[in-house]
């Protein structure tokens, strides 16, 4: 039951990952593609877990929480040299 579970978490989350590149490709604003960036890093660390519940390995959440970490700091600073210019001060 549980991997029939996975499979269609699988499906659903490639599909949002599908969807997101399309907003990160056809975004009409800029504010519009940095929101789809990191919507899209969320969606490759739920695939990350995922894969990581199917296999049955603890590597792979590490492996998320540091992807995670990665597209926090990443989309602070690109809305930082968004609304600045300037990155660091």
């Amino acid at each position: 039951m549980l991997n029939a579970a996975i499979e269609i978490a699988f499906m659903l989350i490639g599909t949002a990952l599908a969807l997101n590149l399309y907003r990160l490709l056809r975004g009409p604003d800029t504010t519009d593609r940095i929101l789809a960036l990191d919507t899209l890093g969320i969606n490759a660390i739920a695939l990350i877990v995922l894969f990581g519940m199917r296999t049955a390995s603890s590597a792979y959440f590490e492996v998320a929480l540091l992807l995670a970490l990665m597209g926090f700091i990443g989309t602070v600073a690109l809305c930082k040299f968004l609304l600045r210019g300037d990155i660091i001060e």
